[in-house]
């Protein structure tokens, strides 16, 4: 986390910036990673919003910005960000996160009587599209790790299964997979993996048989040292594994097996949530396992799933055989 906090600040030190603001951006970061624990993922997008309206700012101002500046913004200023950044493409979602990115900074702004101004509050989100999640078919799924694989090695080959399994069988998060250690698989008997996920948030996440085999497979395979508490995947250089090379492997699959194009590393999340409840699997006990915050945002697999919906209510209903 500390590596990642050096190399955020070490890129907003090139935003030409008044030193006041210069410094309080740099305690805003900081806050972040050491006291509210967000992750080194959320970190780098809020410290990446805020630096494109920082440098709005200055081209919109003419001058490097400072704490004065930001105090006598109006709402006008906020919308010309982000009809800039629209017009370059910016699909709503990241305009959304980019907004409320300037929302949590403003208010931490104003917790710590560094300056008052409320008026990034009176601009509305922008509306996001809503969308289901687009998981793969249980057949579908299950390929993916029983592929003949012929261009990749057989030690990488076992890799990207353990990994894929994860996602599939344990309903990981790709940053989740990816950080796991050694001495933290489920391996030797552990059958139950502890998870850190998003902003801290810690989960037990219980790991098949199949998976644990398919760790210790490749771990065996490995032709690079592993040490208790480093990286348990590597990359083939021996660094560690960049989700790049699992997208790019997901990538390689869904061509040579026929599957959609939305059959992404994600999808293999999604996959797991969706045949679970497809299986009977209980919301709340999914909304456990996927480390989600709000039952709100496993409810969006019940859309999904609607062909197990109106099965249960033609079981269900009284009246349903005779409508």
């Amino acid at each position: 986390m500390t590596d990642t906090l050096d190399d955020i600040l070490t890129a907003d030190a090139e935003l030409p910036l008044g030193a006041d603001l210069r410094q309080a951006v740099d305690a805003w970061l900081t806050h972040l990673v050491n006291e509210r624990g967000q992750s080194p993922a959320t970190c780098e997008a809020y410290a990446r919003d805020l630096r494109q309206f920082l440098a709005f700012l200055k081209s919109h101002l003419g001058h490097p910005p400072c704490l004065g500046d930001l105090a006598r913004l109006d709402a006008k200023a906020f919308r010309a960000f982000l009809a800039k950044r629209r017009k370059a493409k910016v699909i709503s979602r990241s305009l959304a996160r980019s907004l409320s990115a300037l929302r949590t900074f403003f208010r931490w702004l104003e917790r710590e009587d560094t300056l008052k101004n409320r008026a990034v509050l009176q601009v509305a989100l922008p509306k996001i599209p809503h969308s289901v999640p687009k998981p793969l078919t249980i057949e579908g799924a299950a390929s993916l790790v029983v592929a003949d694989v012929t261009f990749e090695t057989e030690w990488i080959v076992a890799r990207d299964v353990a990994v894929m399994l994860l996602l599939y069988g344990a309903g990981l998060r790709i940053s989740e997979a990816l950080s796991l250690t050694p001495n933290k698989a489920p391996l030797d008997g552990r059958d139950v993996m502890h998870i850190k996920g998003k902003g801290g948030k810690e989960r037990l996440v219980p790991a098949l048989a199949i998976v644990s085999g398919a760790i210790a497979k490749y771990m065996r395979l490995c032709p690079h040292p592993l040490t208790p508490d480093g990286p348990l995947f590597l990359g083939a250089r021996g660094g560690p594994l960049s989700p790049r090379l699992i997208q790019l492997a997901m990538e390689k699959l869904r061509h040579q097996l026929g599957l959609p194009e939305t059959a992404t590393p994600h999808a293999l999340r999604h996959s797991f949530a969706t045949h679970l409840l497809s299986a009977g699997a209980d919301l709340r006990q999914i909304q456990e396992l996927l480390g989600h915050a709000s039952l709100s945002t496993t409810q969006v697999y019940t859309e999904v799933d609607r062909e197990r919906l109106l099965a249960v209510y033609d079981q269900a209903h009284p009246r349903a055989a005779r409508l």
